[in-house]
């Protein structure tokens, strides 16, 4: 149903926190699934709302910030499976880990745990990965055939059954891939209907659909960032997608599902340019869980490190850093703040704090442009002319205030409203209360295409040269 050529979905790291606590919150995994099953539906109401317009809002300085920093983490949590420590699991994400330990102590504790074993597999795995990429293996129309990641499965499989049988290189079982007997759909749970009424179930429901979705969008985005074809994913269509797939997956016992960056790089990296790389990814989980679970469970943690390492180091781009400094500290400044968000906390902290940094640099600018006056610049005699752009909203309201506050008594000012369309009220009073002030600090104003109010409430100097004039008049 999605028309992403790249996205890969499945479950994602930043849905954890929110299912373990949603199932110890309901109390059973059946109400769990039916909460899945809701979620489901709500984001195929938002795709048909057209919600997935917020996904064109996201920053590029964001989306590659988002980028960089899952980059980083991936390396990070994947140096010590390189080595042959798995004290933490296979996929964690977090920057503080359930054990109580982080990131940075389990590089410090693994120097206890290195397998020479695993750190050969790495090795190797990493090898022919590069090796693979090189322009002789490109253009061979046979060896290009074979993705590079695959191949380092399966050398990681032959290393570690090598190794078996020398003492010093033996991998520990603990260091395999773990993967319970799936017989079929009699060992999977199925959603318990019955709480369709339980506001709890509707609750975590609705927060799953909300989290997923963002989660996606921003995956979409990011995913049509790295596509070397340039091309666009519609993100209603995704949400469709996407709120269909935790439907079903909801009803066979699954969990939330979104579409995940990781997976969409290795896709990409491995070669994919389609959506059928998408779709028989799918079908060859099914079979290699139900049909081949021995053969999974053969598969080293080393070389699937290995594979993640060098999807990590794609992902942070490393002279992308050196880009996003030169193009000045507006675009730094959120990149690096989304960088550090994800990393040290999660996804969606990232990009809101990176979001957060962009949005205070657009107040800024509207405070300071285009209303500023520079006093330095300043000529006695020659009138000063303030522009008002095409619309004037409420965000200009403090730039405006501070000008015709810091304009020089005496002076001359035109204030140019010709060109604007909207000008909202809240700037209109303003710029009202200028104009009733001006004659007292002797500034002559001229207004264009500015319509002054037709009701004016005068002060009391007002009121006396009003009377005088009239008194003038003899009448």
């Amino acid at each position: 149903m999605s028309r992403s050529s790249l996205g890969v979905s499945g479950p994602a790291a930043g849905l954890v926190a929110i299912v373990v606590t949603a199932i110890a919150e309901l109390g059973a995994y059946e109400a769990f699934l039916l909460a899945v099953v809701l979620a489901g539906v709500i984001q195929v109401i938002f795709g048909a709302l057209r919600a997935g317009i917020i996904a064109y809002y996201f920053p590029n300085a964001v989306i590659k910030g988002m980028l960089a920093g899952i980059g980083i983490t991936i390396v990070m949590k994947q140096i010590p499976h390189a080595v042959g420590y798995d004290a933490d699991f296979m996929g964690d994400e977090s920057f503080e880990q359930p054990d109580h330990h982080n990131t940075w102590s389990e590089l410090f504790y693994m120097m206890d745990g290195i397998s020479y074993g695993a750190v050969v597999i790495t090795v190797v795995c990493l090898a022919i990965m590069l090796l693979w990429e090189r322009p002789f293996i490109k253009n061979s129309s046979i060896l290009r055939l074979v993705p590079g990641p695959l191949l380092a499965v399966v050398l990681g499989i032959v290393l570690s059954k090598v190794f078996s049988g020398i003492p010093a290189l033996a991998i520990g079982p603990e260091h395999f891939v773990a993967l319970p007997n799936i017989n079929g759909l009699s060992d999977l749970n199925m959603p318990d209907f019955s709480g369709i009424g339980n506001w709890a179930i509707w609750k975590v429901a609705f927060t799953i659909a909300v989290v997923a979705s963002i989660e996606t969008l921003l995956c979409v985005e990011a995913t049509d960032k790295l596509d070397p074809y340039n091309r666009t994913t519609p993100a209603n269509r995704e949400l469709l997608a996407q709120g269909t797939g935790n439907i079903v997956s909801g009803l066979l016992g699954g969990l939330p599902l979104t579409q995940v960056i990781v997976r969409s790089s290795a896709n990409l990296q491995a070669g994919g340019r389609t959506s059928l790389s998408g779709v028989l990814h799918g079908v060859f989980l099914v079979i290699s869980a139900l049909m081949l679970p021995d053969l999974l469970r053969s598969i080293p943690y080393a070389c699937l490190a290995a594979i993640l390492l060098l999807v990590g180091y794609k992902l942070i781009n490393p002279a992308q850093f050196k880009v996003m400094w030169k193009a000045g500290p507006m675009q730094f400044l959120p990149f690096l703040i989304t960088v550090l968000g994800v990393y040290f906390i999660d996804l969606l902290w990232g990009v809101g704090l990176g979001l957060a940094v962009s949005i205070v640099h657009i107040l800024w600018k509207n405070y300071r442009v285009p209303y500023h006056f520079d006093p330095y610049k300043y000529r006695p005699g020659m009138p000063i002319h303030i522009q008002l752009s095409e619309d004037v909203t409420f965000l200009n309201k403090a730039g405006i205030k501070r000008t015709l506050g810091e304009l020089p008594n005496g002076c001359r000012v035109v204030i140019d409203a010709s060109r604007t369309m909207d000008l909202d009220p809240d700037v209109r009073e303003i710029i009202d209360d200028f104009l009733d002030g001006a004659d007292s600090r002797n500034i002559n104003v001229e207004l264009v295409g500015y319509d002054k109010p037709a009701v004016k409430a005068l002060s009391v100097n007002d009121l006396a040269v009003a009377v005088r004039k009239f008194a003038g008049t003899g009448r």
